[in-house]
């Protein structure tokens, strides 16, 4: 370790990678080293999402999450502590150079640029169909066929909303943070009935280190079930579960999408709100849970109601959630990649 201009200090990769432990936690932005140690807990997107990259290079995951750069940049001027020492080269040069040219050939395509007139008409979609699984009962009454397509209706909006939510909760659609939030808070939070603080808490994670066992959520399912490669070995070398796992296929219908959402994720977004005092997220989802019992209950009855969430949060959040589960699998600190298909211009 040399001393570097200004009076600050030049530190290698491995002198940084030794700085990633909870109460000591350094990070590289474009070769300039941060110690992060004290003010990732006031870190607006979450302590675990950037210090998840402690003691390793982040910053690609910094331009990736952040919209206004050279705002940002203003807060990282106080925890400046050195930078790169030069010639040294990163172990993962090649990936991310190669990251990188995708990167710069997808904004040359202009894939980064949304389209308002998408956006809109898959909101008005969703609150239409709404609507019509509403009406449907209204209307035609609760027999089979009525209640079943209105139960289908409802399913859609929820997996669709699922899937417009995700760009308005990563900030990525108007660039303006609170326009950003309000839409979110209305897709996540008041028509589907989650918290959309507790999803943004999970989903950066998964973006930050997708599919990294320890760090990626969406990953964490090593409890019941086992995916890939890896992970089946990881689980039996910690012999720490005694789950039947070669019957996984035969039980996962049974605990998987059934509880996900109407168990699981409940309990999860709750005390997720409950432990960080989030109270306008939890009066959007009480809002969700009003409107929907207020209007259904009156025509099915408390236990017909109850049968109706149940299987349009099943069918919804099986199709928007579990099917971002990808079969790769890796390990920590080492990331597969797999290009699944090319990209093109949608007429929206």
């Amino acid at each position: 370790m040399g001393k570097g201009g200004k009076g600050l200090n030049t530190y290698s990769y491995q002198e940084v990678s030794k700085h990633d432990k909870w109460d000591d936690r350094w990070i590289i932005i474009n070769n300039e080293v941060y110690n992060i140690t004290n003010w990732a807990r006031r870190h607006p997107g979450g302590s675990k999402v950037i210090g998840h990259y402690a003691g390793q290079d982040a910053t690609d995951a910094f331009r990736a999450f952040h919209n206004d750069l050279d705002q940002v940049q203003k807060y990282l001027l106080p925890l400046h502590i050195g930078s790169v020492q030069k010639g040294e080269v990163n172990t993962n040069f090649s990936l991310e150079k190669d990251f990188r040219n995708l990167r710069e050939t997808a904004e040359n395509m202009g894939l980064f640029k949304p389209s308002y007139t998408f956006f809109f008409v898959h909101l008005a979609h969703i609150i239409a169909m709404e609507v019509m699984a509403y009406l449907t009962l209204y209307y035609f009454g609760t027999g089979w066929i009525p209640f079943l397509v209105s139960v289908c209706l409802y399913a859609t909006v929820q997996a669709q909303c699922g899937w417009l939510q995700h760009d308005f909760g990563h900030l990525s659609v108007f660039k303006n943070t609170t326009l950003d939030h309000m839409v979110h808070f209305f897709t996540m939070g008041f028509t589907k009935g989650a918290s959309p603080s507790w999803w943004n808490h999970m989903h950066y994670q998964h973006h930050a280190k997708p599919n990294v066992m320890g760090k990626d959520p969406d990953v964490r399912v090593d409890q019941l079930f086992v995916v890939g490669e890896k992970m089946p070995i990881e689980v039996a070398k910690s012999n720490k579960s005694a789950m039947p796992y070669n019957q996984q296929h035969k039980y996962f219908f049974f605990i998987g999408p059934p509880l996900l959402f109407p168990v699981y994720f409940q309990f999860m977004l709750f005390r997720h709100i409950f432990t960080r005092r989030l109270w306008k997220d939890f009066i959007v989802v009480m809002a969700f849970y009003v409107k929907f019992f207020y209007l259904y209950t009156s025509m099915l009855g408390l236990g017909w109601c109850l049968v109706y969430y149940e299987i349009m949060s099943v069918d919804g959040h099986h199709f928007s959630v579990l099917s971002d589960v990808t079969i790769n699998v890796s390990c920590l600190y080492r990331r597969e990649y797999r290009v699944s298909k090319n990209v093109s211009i949608h007429i929206f």
